[in-house]
């Protein structure tokens, strides 16, 4: 069958409208003649009456694989598993892959988790239950228990034989895993290595060792970025014996890096962007509590400014120049914290850390002086005074170096203390980042508050 795909939002709700006048029959015929992406999201679109009666017309096999490319949230998919009877909701998760059941059944309340449990063949319900087990956001929580595996001491024609059994089971067939007696791993080949082989020729003398895969236990970014760097389309995971015990494919990855790059960017705005809703009093309810933080962390440099009034007494004109020097250097320390962070995600070693640190000090020399020379001319031309503009020049000099380097210190120090760096950087730097450059305005102005008193 060739899958069609829709164009416009009269051809939705063309479909929706079979479904509302019960055409079960023309439904179906329209309905699974879309892609299976379309089809979930047509199907995210629908009510709890569009859905009970979805659940009647399609087959438990058809709304697993609905449930597997559904870019929902898990809680919410967990929840439709309880409109459906227990018997159907059973079997749509048998006939889903293992990984993507998993996802949302970790969401599932404890006593239909049971219920379902009992309804699963066996070996399903086993498997599931393993899973469920595995720590979030690690290997095994992402893997999924459908690969293919093979012995050594076969040939490539009953191997081939092998894959055409368990093809449709299978997350991914081009990938197939030797193993020994003992379900070790000890080699892989591809699908391109079989077909190119003759059909007699022993695996063993074929397969491709040793074999690049990663601990059940092992980090979910840290998988993300071995699969990233050896371009692979899917990684075995092992257990500590390292019996090969499932495979994580790369459309598994590819959620992951969304994942974590929705999480980085919520860390440093503040708030959850995947939880955003339409009503305001939710939304001040989550942001507010990072709101107040930043608020209070603001107040150290309204106690700066307060301990220097008399300055600011003196010589009006320095208050003129204060956010020009503290956007300035805001802006260097978020840049500068936007490098350290990639650096940190790409697991640079020590080494490549302190290079980046003296990379950023240095750029901020170079960019500190350029826009410290270009305002030292443009306050001095503009007010007549270039000792004032000079004040201002140096004072930016010297926050956008400091800027920089707070900006890649403070995610490392984070990181060491096994701190999400983007959870509380963005704060802190811009923070550390007023205060730093009103510090030093404030001394260089009082160092030559003799020039432009009365101004």
């Amino acid at each position: 069958m060739v899958e069609k795909q829709i164009e416009s939002e009269e051809e939705i709700n063309a479909i929706l409208n079979l479904l509302n006048q019960q055409k079960a029959h023309d439904f179906r015929e329209q309905y699974l003649d879309l892609h299976v992406y379309e089809q979930a999201q047509i199907f995210a679109e629908m009510d709890y009456i569009q859905r009970s009666r979805l659940y009647r017309y399609l087959t438990p096999e058809e709304v697993g694989e609905i449930f597997n490319v559904s870019e929902e949230e898990p809680v919410v998919l967990a929840n439709y598993f309880e409109e459906m009877t227990p018997r159907y909701a059973a079997q749509v998760i048998n006939s889903m892959y293992t990984d993507n059941a998993v996802d949302i059944l970790a969401y599932a309340k404890k006593k239909n988790l049971v219920k379902y449990m009992k309804l699963l063949p066996e070996e399903s319900a086993t498997e599931i239950r393993e899973m469920l087990h595995y720590e979030d956001k690690t290997a095994g929580a992402i893997m999924s228990t459908e690969y293919v595996d093979i012995v050594g001491n076969q040939t490539v024609r009953s191997a081939m034989h092998v894959i055409k059994s368990e093809a449709l089971e299978a997350e991914t067939i081009y990938y197939v895993y030797v193993i020994d007696d003992e379900e070790k791993l000890i080699g892989v080949l591809t699908l391109r290595d079989l077909l190119t082989n003759d059909d007699d020729t022993m695996i063993s003398d074929i397969m491709n060792t040793p074999v690049m895969s990663v601990e059940v236990s092992e980090d979910q970014e840290e998988v993300a970025q071995t699969i990233r760097d050896y371009n692979f389309l899917a990684i075995p995971v092992t257990d500590y014996d390292d019996k090969l015990i499932g495979i994580i494919n790369v459309d598994d990855i590819i959620d992951v890096i969304d994942e974590e790059s929705s999480e980085d960017y919520s860390g440093l705005a503040g708030v959850d962007t995947e939880q955003v809703t339409i009503n305001p009093f939710e939304n001040a309810k989550k942001r507010l509590p990072s709101l107040t933080v930043m608020l209070l962390l603001g107040l150290l440099t309204v106690l700066l400014v307060s301990h220097f009034e008399y300055l600011l007494n003196q010589a009006t004109i320095l208050a003129v120049f204060i956010s020009t020097i503290t956007g300035a250097s805001g802006n260097a320390g978020t840049q500068s914290l936007a490098v350290a962070i990639k650096r940190i995600a790409n697991n640079d070693d020590d080494e490549s850390r302190l290079k980046i640190m003296v990379n950023e000090i240095l750029t901020g020399i170079l960019i500190g002086g350029v826009t410290g020379i270009i305002i030292w001319i443009l306050v001095g031309a503009w007010k007549a005074n270039f000792v004032l503009g000079f004040v201002v020049g140096i004072a930016m000099f010297f926050a956008i170096i400091i800027a920089n380097l707070v900006g890649c210190l403070i995610p490392m120090i984070m990181e060491k203390f096994n701190v999400d760096p983007s959870v509380a950087s963005g704060a802190l730097i811009s923070t550390l980042s007023d205060v730093t450059s009103l510090l030093i305005y404030f001394l260089f102005a009082q160092m030559f508050l003799q020039f432009f008193i009365g101004q």
